[in-house]
């Protein structure tokens, strides 16, 4: 079978990809006078929305190394979405820069006057080192930038060539890269997300930090293909078997979060360590504690509950409802870890609107733009024809 134009992307992509570029700079404007009108909510603010967006790419990544890993037509129908979010996370390594910038306002390691009253942080010194911080950091991104690149690169020999071999050669790069993922994801939430809290330590932390990645880029996938569904040439291709399926996989991946988060939070409130469950008191007492169960509840409950449901699962637009509410819970939970560790008292801002819709405008930017270059679907890969017959 030779590349064929049948799956090209559809012409209005061109729109939707305007329309993110313009909301990405009205967010951008007022982002960019926060910075200067007021420095450290600016940094806080940017800290949350650059790991949300970012969550979204390499959760496409971890997606898409694992259906490599295990074949099937739920992922061979939306490879080509999971592989244009994947390939947007070089860019990453440039929107970390406010973050490294910004490091005095956001992590107390980075506060030499914090370091000096705290024995643990001057224990830990040598691994805070502004040089190695900085290694690590570039490091995880040549990691990303490696497993996608590799993974799109055969992808793309596939159609040009539909030579058979490169199902093979992408699933012996799935395999280790999706342990790479894993690894350099969790030093990165052990970096950038718990190391904002001088003594707090969980070992589920980085497994409960992808998990949230994976659950992200899911939900982003549905509402993709939603608006996919509804256009030539994939209307049509989509069909309630596959909805069906990544409802399915929305569902496991709800409640292994609920799981890693019920786990983590167990352990330590019954080792009941000061170190450890201060984390958790500064969350669920005072005025954080009404938030927390908006998030118990918006997170877990009505997703879980309404997912159960096979006719649900089947409807792509009442899917993409609840896939909807996680997406946007993904970043609720994020502000949730991250915010009380610089307000004991619940707060908000403006700028955590206009940081998110800034760097979310121009990511959906850059990812429709990468969408646009492929066929909708591997069109050499050679179990497409049983994918195809799937929805039927």
């Amino acid at each position: 079978m030779s590349v064929s134009s049948s799956y090209n992307p559809p012409e209005d992509l061109a729109g939707l990809r305007r329309n993110a570029l313009i909301a990405g700079v009205v967010g951008l404007v007022p982002t960019v006078a926060g910075a200067f009108l007021s420095p450290q909510q600016f940094y806080r603010s940017y800290l949350v929305a650059f790991l949300f967006w970012l969550g979204v790419a390499l959760g496409s990544l971890g997606i898409l190394a694992l259906h490599h890993l295990t074949g099937g037509a739920w992922g061979l129908m939306i490879r080509r979405i999971l592989e244009a979010a994947a390939r947007t996370s070089p860019v990453f390594a440039i929107l970390f820069l406010p973050v490294f910038l910004g490091r005095g306002h956001l992590f107390p390691w980075a506060d030499a006057a914090k370091v000096a009253a705290s024995h643990v942080l001057t224990h830990r010194q040598g691994y805070w080192q502004v040089p190695f911080f900085l290694g690590r950091a570039a490091f995880y991104f040549l990691v990303f930038w490696a497993v996608s690149a590799l993974l799109s690169s055969f992808s793309k020999r596939q159609d040009e060539t539909a030579d058979p071999a490169l199902v093979r050669k992408m699933q012996f790069v799935a395999g280790p890269g999706l342990m790479a993922y894993a690894v350099t994801s969790t030093f990165a939430a052990f970096d950038w997300l718990m190391s904002l809290n001088d003594r707090w330590f969980s070992s589920l932390y980085g497994v409960w930090f992808m998990e949230g990645q994976v659950l992200s880029a899911l939900a982003f996938v549905i509402l993709v293909t939603l608006f996919l569904s509804s256009r030539a040439p994939m209307e049509g291709v989509y069909q309630p078997r596959h909805f069906h399926d990544y409802g399915k996989l929305l569902l496991a991946f709800t409640m292994l979060w609920a799981y890693l988060s019920v786990s983590q939070f167990l352990i330590i409130w019954s080792g009941n360590l000061p170190e450890e469950i201060t984390w958790y008191k500064g969350r669920i007492e005072g005025s954080w504690a009404a938030f927390s169960l908006i998030l118990v509840f918006l997170h877990f409950v009505a997703p879980f509950v309404l997912l159960l449901s096979a006719n649900l699962k089947k409807d792509v637009k009442r899917l993409s409802i609840v896939a909807s509410l996680l997406f946007v819970m993904r970043w609720v939970d994020l502000y949730w870890q991250a915010a009380p560790a610089f307000w004991p008292a619940f707060h908000m801002s403006w700028l955590d609107v206009t940081s998110t819709l800034a760097i979310g405008g121009i990511w959906v930017w850059l990812f429709v733009g990468q969408l646009q270059k492929r066929p909708l679907l591997p069109v050499n890969d050679p179990q497409l024809p049983q994918a195809l017959a799937h929805a039927h």
